[in-house]
């Protein structure tokens, strides 16, 4: 929900794998006109790299704050290839937005698509982006992914992890902690009162207990625990037709149990627009839900509505973050 009322929040653009097409899109983004008015932008990454990225994108880059980090010459990493170097460029790169951020130096990040292999390759020993971050930060409290498409929020009570675990991981306590940070990540996008639904687990909501009895024992109950505290939550919903919902406007977004029962409909409805938040965290942290796009690398064609997404969500809450800094 992106305005221009209230204080211009720092942002750090941090640019992602250099064997993608992160480069090109940063370019493009930064070339915008609106782009600067919203927002103080510090790049962080290799000068070279973000150089090469508007020679693909065709763009003239304006003035702009780099942190060169001299870790990604074009030269020496071939578009399109992971490897252990990409990845350690990628890696340097986001820890030193973390870094800025922790000694409050940003109000926000953006970060253009990382690849997972190559964190990896380049010395990451966490399964994603998300728990780097809170264990840089020393961030115990609770967290989580949150996927943006326009004005519709999905979020998830569990993640990365193998499907025949997510029942054994489902309670009371962990459903009602993924609304409540929902609702408080919306609330600081511009969300004044998210209005959000649940998903069930199982066919058909469990059907009165004949699929499965989670809705009745854990969901369910979450749900009314998370009402009693004030938050506009309902469900649990068959995940078949919560996104019906969702579509027609009756949510603002949808708290699913596990990773693809949000992913796929999300992905459906807009994967080029889709947008990933790191929510919970002490600074809001944003990046395109789309991937590095290896094979499209290099030809000047990415498309950059996602990274202008994330970035508009970045300065929403950077701003609000900015808000409640000043007010305190």
């Amino acid at each position: 929900m992106i305005g221009e009322d209230g204080p211009r929040p720092r942002i750090g653009l941090v640019l992602g794998d250099p064997a993608g097409i992160g480069a090109e899109l940063a370019a493009k983004l930064l070339a915008r006109t609106q782009t600067s008015a919203l927002a103080v932008i510090k790049v962080i990454g290799d000068a070279r790299q973000l150089a090469a990225g508007a020679k693909l994108a065709g763009v003239t880059l304006p003035a702009v704050d780099v942190d060169d980090r001299a870790n990604a010459d074009p030269a020496a990493l071939p578009l399109g290839r992971v490897s252990a170097a990409g990845g350690r460029a990628a890696l340097e790169n986001f820890r030193r937005a973390l870094g800025l951020a922790r000694d409050a130096q940003l109000d926000a990040i953006v970060f253009t698509p990382f690849n997972k292999q190559a964190l990896r390759l380049g010395g990451m020993t966490f399964d994603d982006e998300l728990r780097f971050a809170a264990d840089f930060l020393a961030f115990s409290g609770p967290h989580g992914e949150f996927n943006v498409l326009d004005r519709l929020w999905n979020a998830r009570v569990t993640s990365h992890l193998p499907l025949a675990e997510v029942a054994k991981r489902l309670s009371v306590p962990r459903i009602v902690e993924a609304i409540a940070l929902t609702d408080s990540a919306m609330r600081a996008a511009g969300f004044p009162a998210p209005r959000l639904a649940v998903a069930a687990l199982n066919p058909h909501a469990g059907d009165g207990g004949n699929y499965g009895r989670e809705e009745i024992e854990i969901i369910a109950p979450a749900v009314e625990a998370a009402r009693t505290n004030g938050i506009d939550a309902r469900g649990p919903y068959p995940a078949d037709t919560v996104w019906l919902r969702a579509r027609a406007g009756r949510f603002d977004g949808v708290v699913t149990m596990y990773h693809d029962q949000g992913q796929i409909a999300i992905k459906l409805l807009g994967f080029e627009r889709g947008v990933t938040v790191l929510g919970g965290l002490p600074i809001p942290i944003t990046t395109p839900a789309h991937g590095t796009a290896y094979d499209i690398a290099g030809q000047g064609v990415a498309n950059d509505a996602a990274l202008v997404r994330a970035f508009e969500i970045g300065v929403d809450m950077g701003r609000a973050r900015c808000s409640a800094a000043m007010r305190d």
